[in-house]
C-alpha cells in the first residue's frame, strides 16, 4: 500500500507543478529544480486522519530522511504520499500553494540564511514571509483564502515593513519577546511544509556543498526576475508581488559600516605603526651599539577619519519613524568606532520633510551620545530634497563646513530632487527600493537598505567591540 502513495504523490506534485507552470511560466526552470523522493514517517502506517498541516508531527528516523508532510533541502523534495493525497483532495489550490510554498522557501534562500538564528522565530518568519507573498497572487489556482490568525498577524507586519520579508519578520519577532506559547500557536498558524532539513537546522550529510545549492538558487531567483521584468512585462499586475520578493532576494547583503568608511578623510593620528617598521634596522642597531637602536617606531600613522559631514533625515508622513531610528542607532554606533571616528567631530543631523525642521551639530562623542538619548523626530509634511542641499550650501559659504565630505540623506526615495548636482558626494540611503517611477539622479551614491541589515551592522559592531554599544540607551526600533 505504500508504494501506492509513493506513486500517487509523485502524481499528484507532476500535475500540481504542470498547473503551476501554466500560471507561472517566468517561474519555469524553479518549479522543476527540485528532484521528488518519496519519505513515509516512521509510524506513518495508518489511513489518512484528515488533520491539517498544522496537526502532523514531523517524526524523524535514523533510517534515513523522514516527513509526515513535505520537505526538501534545497536540492530534493521529501514528500509523504498520505499527506498528499489527503490534502489534494480537501484543496486542490491548497496542495498548489504548498507546493510554490516550499519553492518560493529556495528562491527566497530561507534554507541557509537562517544560521545562527533562533530556528523557532525563523520558521515563523520564513512561513510568515511565503504566506504573504501567496496572499498578494490573484491567481485562481491559489485561492486558498488565509485563516483569521495569518490576516491579523500579516496585517501587523504590513504597517511597518513596504515588503514582507523573512528577516523583517524574524527581527520583529525578537523585538516583541512574545510569550513561548503564543509563538507556539503562531507557528501552527503558518506551519505548511516541515524544515527539518534545512541547512541553517540541524546538520546533515549532502551531495553537494551548501554554498553552491544557495548560489544556484539565487542565480534560478535572478533569472526568474529578469524574465518577469523583459518577457512578462504584460503581466506585472500579478506579478508584482513576486518581483519585489526577488528584487530583495537577489541583492546581496550590504555592510553598512563599510559604506558609511567611504565618506572618511586621510588623517595622520598619534599612534604606533607597526606596518611602517623596519625591524631589521632597529635591531642591528641593539646589537652594534648595545641600547641604541638607528631608527625608532613611527610615533604617527595615517588613517581615514570622519570630521565634516552631513545626514539628512526624511520626516515625512511616508518615512517609518522606527527605521529612522535604527538608522540613527546603528550611524551612531559606527561613529564611535575607533577606526573611523576623531575626538572632535563637525557633524550636523538635519531633519526635512519639504522644510528644514531642525539641525543639531555634533562637535564630539559626549554631545553624540547626549544627541542620541533624546532625538526626536520633527516633520511629517511632504517630501522635498532640495531645501537639505540649499541649506548645506549655506554651511559651506559661512564656514561651517570647512572640509565637507558628503552627505548622507535617509529616505524612503519618493520626492523632488535637486537637478544640478552639489560639490560634495551625496548617498541617498534608501528603505528598500524606490518605486521605478521615482527619477532618482545619475550622481547620486545609491544605498538600499532594509532594517534587519542595519540591526546586523549594528550586531557586528558590538561583537567587534562590545564596550561601544548600550542597548539600554539606543532607540529601539
Amino acid at each position: 500500500m505504500g508504494e501506492n502513495y509513493d506513486r500517487i504523490g509523485r502524481e499528484i506534485l507532476l500535475a500540481v507543478r504542470n498547473e503551476l507552470y501554466m500560471n507561472f511560466p517566468y517561474m519555469d526552470v524553479p518549479l522543476c529544480a527540485l528532484e521528488f523522493q518519496p519519505s513515509e514517517a516512521a509510524g506513518s502506517t495508518a489511513e489518512p486522519s484528515g488533520k491539517d498541516a498544522a496537526d502532523i508531527a514531523v517524526i524523524p528516523t535514523p533510517a534515513g530522511p523522514a516527513t509526515s508532510t513535505m520537505a526538501t533541502d534545497g536540492q530534493t523534495l521529501f514528500y509523504n504520499g498520505r499527506w498528499l493525497a489527503d490534502r489534494y483532495l480537501k484543496s486542490r489550490p491548497g496542495m498548489n500553494r504548498a507546493y510554490l510554498h516550499t519553492i518560493f522557501h529556495c528562491l527566497l534562500r530561507h534554507l541557509w540564511k537562517g544560521r545562527g538564528k533562533d530556528q523557532l522565530l525563523w520558521d515563523i518568519a520564513c512561513d510568515a514571509a511565503v504566506e504573504a507573498l501567496l496572499g498578494d497572487l490573484n491567481y485562481p489556482c491559489l485561492n486558498e483564502g488565509l485563516q483569521p490568525g495569518r490576516i491579523k498577524f500579516l496585517s501587523e507586519c504590513s504597517q511597518t515593513m513596504r515588503v514582507i520579508t523573512a528577516e523583517a519578520v524574524y527581527h520583529k519577532l525578537r523585538r516583541e519577546n512574545r510569550d513561548p506559547m503564543e509563538l507556539t500557536l503562531l507557528r501552527s498558524t503558518f506551519l505548511v511544509d516541515d524544515h527539518s532539513f534545512w541547512a541553517s537546522g540541524q546538520d546533515r550529510d549532502r551531495s553537494r556543498p551548501q554554498d553552491q545549492e544557495e548560489q544556484r538558487w539565487k542565480d534560478m531567483a535572478e533569472k526568474s526576475l529578469t524574465a518577469i521584468e523583459t518577457m512578462f512585462r504584460d503581466q506585472s499586475d500579478q506579478s508584482g508581488a513576486i518581483r519585489e520578493q526577488l528584487r530583495v532576494a537577489v541583492r546581496d547583503g550590504v555592510d553598512y559600516r563599510a559604506f558609511l568608511r567611504r565618506f572618511a578623510a586621510p588623517r595622520e593620528v598619534v599612534q604606533l605603526d607597526p606596518d611602517h617598521f623596519d625591524y631589521i634596522f632597529y635591531t642591528y642597531g641593539l646589537q652594534l651599539y648595545g641600547n641604541m637602536p638607528l631608527v625608532e617606531p613611527l610615533e604617527t600613522r595615517e588613517e581615514k577619519r570622519i570630521e565634516d559631514l552631513g545626514i539628512a533625515v526624511d520626516t515625512s508622513m511616508s518615512t517609518s519613524g522606527e527605521l529612522v531610528h535604527a538608522f540613527l542607532a546603528c550611524t551612531y554606533a559606527i561613529l564611535r568606532s575607533t577606526e573611523t571616528y576623531t575626538r572632535k567631530v563637525n557633524i550636523h543631523i538635519i531633519q526635512c520633510d519639504n522644510k528644514v525642521r531642525a539641525d543639531d551639530a555634533i562637535h564630539d562623542l559626549d554631545e553624540l551620545h547626549e544627541y542620541m538619548s533624546r532625538f526626536r523626530l520633527k516633520g511629517g509634511g511632504s517630501t522635498d530634497f532640495r531645501p537639505v542641499f540649499r541649506y548645506v550650501n549655506e554651511l559651506i559659504e559661512n564656514g561651517t563646513f570647512t572640509d565637507l565630505r558628503g552627505l548622507i540623506y535617509f529616505t524612503d526615495g519618493m520626492g523632488f530632487y535637486p537637478k544640478a548636482r552639489p560639490a560634495y558626494d551625496t548617498a541617498f540611503v534608501f528603505l528598500g527600493d524606490p518605486p521605478a517611477s521615482v527619477p532618482v539622479p545619475p550622481w547620486a551614491i545609491r544605498l538600499t537598505l532594509e532594517a534587519p541589515e542595519l540591526m546586523d551592522t549594528l550586531a557586528s559592531v558590538e561583537e567587534e567591540e562590545p564596550e561601544l554599544i548600550d542597548w539600554d540607551e539606543l532607540p529601539r526600533t
